[in-house]
């Protein structure tokens, strides 16, 4: 009788439990068998062999997910700096024969471009610019190398003109720069000059608040202390730096 009792009490039991595929993660991973080999129980043969052994499942999927890096990423290339190229364009012949003559003869002048403004000036000319040039300091030497003509009294060199692109597409006929290596033009930075406070009342229309605009600009001031003209043996020597 009483084994009965227990046999029906089994079978309740078992017909009460949800099948296996309906258990949660963890009571299914609890009845799973690990099926690891541990490195005392592996055989001499397969230790000497070289085979690498993972000491469990999990182990060796972690290993294979995790990405190898190449050994190319870690070893890039260094950036090389390149110097800027040099000016290699031919002087022609024509300025080369003149420009002796050119050179003889003193003073000269020069029609310098600072910021797109020309500035007709000579060595020792002081030159006031509308604006104020950030990054400079009085003492500062700065080498004015775009110039549009250079002359004395009986001679001119005069750069030709070139295209110029516009935003719409279009191109303009417009004045360039002669070669840098032609001339030397040198102006040192002697400081800066401030105009008076300026003020000015601004209002809008049906409003009867008036508005005081403060202004005060800054001017920098260079003087020209030098103004060569070089042979074409310098020229050329220049070039083949």
């Amino acid at each position: 009788m009483l084994s009965r009792t227990v046999r029906r009490s089994l079978l309740d039991a078992c017909s009460v439990l949800p099948p296996t595929f309906l258990l949660p993660c963890r009571a299914r991973l609890i009845n799973t068998v690990s099926h690891s080999t541990e490195a005392d129980q592996v055989p001499e043969p397969l230790l000497n062999s070289g085979v690498h052994i993972s000491p469990s499942p999990r182990a060796a999927l972690k290993s294979s997910e995790t990405p190898t890096a190449p050994s190319s990423a870690a070893r890039l290339p260094q950036p090389n700096s390149i110097a800027p190229s040099q000016a290699t364009t031919p002087i022609a012949d024509s300025v080369k024969e003149l420009l002796p003559s050119l050179r003889a003869q003193q003073p000269h002048y020069i029609t310098a471009h600072i910021h797109a403004r020309p500035y007709v000036v000579t060595q020792g000319d002081i030159i006031r610019l509308p604006f104020f040039m950030h990054g400079v300091s009085p003492g500062d030497v700065l080498r004015l190398n775009r110039a549009s003509t250079i002359g004395s009294r009986d001679y001119t060199l005069k750069a030709g003109a070139v295209d110029h692109h516009l935003w719409n597409g279009k191109t303009k006929r417009k004045n360039g720069y002669l070669d840098e290596r032609l001339f030397v033009c040198r102006a040192v930075v002697v400081g800066t000059e401030s105009e008076p406070m300026r003020f000015k009342e601004k209002t809008k229309q049906r409003q009867r608040h008036v508005r005081t605009v403060r202004s005060k600009h800054r001017y920098t001031i260079l003087k020209v202390k030098e103004l060569t003209i070089r042979s074409p043996d310098e020229i050329e020597a220049k070039s083949d730096h």
